[in-house]
């Protein structure tokens, strides 16, 4: 795959739901996709979903969808295929991607289909999370706001797609401002797969062990999880930790000439000297 981001392909994709909790047994409703590289719209989905059963009245004081409106709309078997068809060969990318690929692959479990696994899955929230630290919310609305968006959030799935991949593009600027150009750092930044994640940060390990038994030091490109600031340190490697959700490096930082810790998915790239 390209290195350069604005030659891949993007499927910003969104659901609309009965409710907040796939596994006590809400269903999507509508479904909304919009197929994109660089800033060339290629293609649009967007669907309504017969989900077999009601929508919660919390769920309907969001997205205003009603019975009727369901009432003749194709079941997910119908929409799946067809969904799965238009993203193929795309990245995905979500706000909060972790809600909206739990329902996909709800969905497909309930159709006996094996779960998304095999695609690039992008967060926008965490984009914004780390890219703009520090901001009194991460609501979809409220980060657009932020960035100047002039589009106003009425959480039906097409609508969303469309600020989200405005949001995406504000934030892929932000990057790029910070020398973050490359899939394979975008990568390691912003993916929401775990499998992916885990490759990216076993690979790291490796190379980062190896410098250590070495006597080695590594030229850091570092991303601040605090100010989202990108710097180059040289660092003396000292050991790998790992708890329940990062890894970590820790070693000599000679810039301030202490020991620090570094989170292993905040390595843009290094060197080993």
């Amino acid at each position: 795959m390209t290195e350069d981001i604005d030659e891949v392909e993007f499927t910003i994709f969104d659901t609309e739901t009965t409710g907040l909790n796939p596994v006590s047994g809400d269903r999507i409703v509508e479904l909304a996709g919009l197929r994109v590289k660089g800033k060339e719209r290629i293609a649009e989905f967007d669907a309504l979903v017969n989900p077999g059963r009601g929508i919660s009245p919390e769920a309907f004081a969001v997205n205003k969808i009603t019975p009727e409106m369901l009432k003749n709309a194709p079941g997910i078997e119908t929409v799946m295929p067809k969904f799965l068809d238009f993203i193929q060969g795309s990245c995905l990318c979500s706000y909060n991607a972790e809600f909206d690929l739990s329902f996909l692959n709800h969905e497909l479990k309930l159709m006996g289909q094996a779960a998304i696994t095999d695609i690039a899955v992008f967060d926008v929230l965490t984009m914004a999370k780390r890219l703009l630290p520090g901001l009194a919310r991460y609501a979809l609305w409220f980060v657009a706001g932020k960035l100047e968006v002039k589009l106003t959030q009425i959480h039906r799935a097409f609508s969303d797609v469309e600020m989200t991949w405005e949001v995406f593009n504000k934030l892929k600027i932000i990057c790029q401002q910070k020398g973050i150009t490359g899939f394979t750092n975008f990568s390691n930044l912003f993916a929401f797969n775990p499998a992916l994640l885990e490759s990216s940060n076993l690979e790291k390990t490796i190379l980062i062990q190896k410098c250590i038994q070495a006597k080695g030091t590594l030229k850091l490109c570092y991303i601040s999880s605090q100010s989202g600031q990108v710097s180059w340190r040289e660092v003396i490697p000292r050991q790998i930790k790992q708890d329940n959700k990062y890894g970590y490096l820790i070693g000599y930082c000679c810039l301030k000439k202490e020991q620090r810790t570094f989170r292993l998915d905040n390595i843009l790239s290094f060197e080993i000297f």
